[in-house]
């Protein structure tokens, strides 16, 4: 099968990196969640090689995915594990949880959801780190973002861009803290959080 491919990954993937050798230093064990193409999974599971990386999505993504890391991941690679945020989380210990691309894709419940797994299946997260584009207390940080967010609102109306402050307080409910806002290009961001 032909690869599924996204530039943005290709473009985000080194900014991405540079935060996460620093903010997953200690980890041991990485969930990403909304893989989607596979590209991150690949990538950072060769340059972070202290860490296991395990991908995750809904069913239509699992075949890409799979393909990809068949192809193109490091050896020993686990294969990618169905995820929905509305369903029990993957089995495992995992010390880190990793998502780009997915809050302002999801409805708001799908990203509580999320944020209730880390109190039940992922409560050994420790390490949560979140790219993405984000407003600021309602107001979006560029004009770019507040086209893209009607885009997102013209294709499903539960999309849209999410408030930071709102992430950081479903986060603080689960006991993890804001630890960094890194700035990324095009006008993302990366929300650190540390339990």
């Amino acid at each position: 099968m032909e690869l599924p491919f996204s530039q943005a990954c290709e473009n985000n993937k080194n900014p991405i990196l540079n935060v996460l050798e620093v903010a997953f230093a200690n980890a041991s064990r990485v969930l990403e969640v909304g893989s989607g193409t596979g590209q991150h999974a690949v990538y950072f599971a060769r340059k972070l090689s202290h860490l296991e990386w395990q991908a995750s999505d809904q069913p239509a993504y699992l075949p890409g995915v799979k393909a990809r890391i068949e192809k193109e991941g490091v050896p020993g690679q686990p294969l990618p594990v169905e995820f929905d945020v509305f369903q029990s989380a993957p089995h495992g210990q995992f010390d880190a949880l990793f998502t780009a691309n997915t809050c302002h894709i999801m409805p708001k419940e799908g990203v509580e959801a999320l944020f209730n797994q880390l109190a039940d299946k992922l409560k050994s997260v420790k390490h949560l780190c979140i790219y993405g584009p984000f407003n600021d207390n309602g107001h979006f940080t560029s004009d770019s973002n507040r086209a893209f967010n009607q885009s997102l609102r013209a294709r499903d109306s539960q999309m849209g861009i999410r408030d930071k402050q709102w992430i950081a307080k479903l986060a603080s409910q689960q006991g993890l803290s804001l630890k960094n806002i890194h700035a990324m290009p095009a006008n993302n961001q990366i929300l650190e959080f540390q339990r």
